[in-house]
């Protein structure tokens, strides 16, 4: 049996992922209540939602669930147990999920940088254009305008050095 998910949330008293989804064939909406247990403050969300997503009472009803929700349910939970507001919790998990364009990422160590590609992909393939798309155009041209005078630098002047 196939079950689609419709939407996935959390419930903080008592602890538990909840599941709103139908079944293939019927009509009818079902809700799915997975306790989390063992789980606190200092808990690892990615652990968590990987372990939830591949347990083998669960695993067929959340194949439609990704793991970057799990990990922000999860985080949502942690931050909620650690004394965090829904509000701040959602922030932190945010400001945790974008990319700050000034940031120097040859500073980062590998497991941060690894963590900062996975988002500009996860943001690539949301934002990217596929042919199947009713609005994908194959091939665009663009002018610019040239409203001033452009500025020229060292390296646009041609050398009398022939390469």
């Amino acid at each position: 049996m196939t079950y689609v998910a419709k939407k996935c949330g959390i419930c903080f008293q008592p602890p538990s992922i909840i599941l709103i989804y139908k079944e293939d064939n019927k009509d009818k909406t079902r809700q799915r209540i997975m306790p989390v247990r063992n789980f606190s403050k200092f808990s690892d969300c990615s652990m968590a939602a990987e372990q939830l997503k591949n347990h083998p009472r669960h695993k067929a009803y959340l194949e439609g669930v990704s793991l970057h929700q799990l990990k922000k349910l999860y985080s949502l939970l942690r931050g909620h147990l650690g004394g965090e507001s829904l509000a701040e919790s959602l922030e932190k998990f945010q400001r945790k999920e974008t990319i700050d364009p000034e940031e120097d990422m040859n500073k980062l160590d590998d497991k941060e940088l690894a963590k900062r590609k996975r988002i500009m992909d996860e943001l690539f393939e949301k934002n990217r254009k596929k042919t199947d798309d009713p609005d994908f155009t194959y091939d665009i041209e663009v002018e610019f305008p040239q409203d001033e005078q452009l500025e020229s630098c060292g390296w646009d002047m041609e050398s009398g050095e022939e390469i």
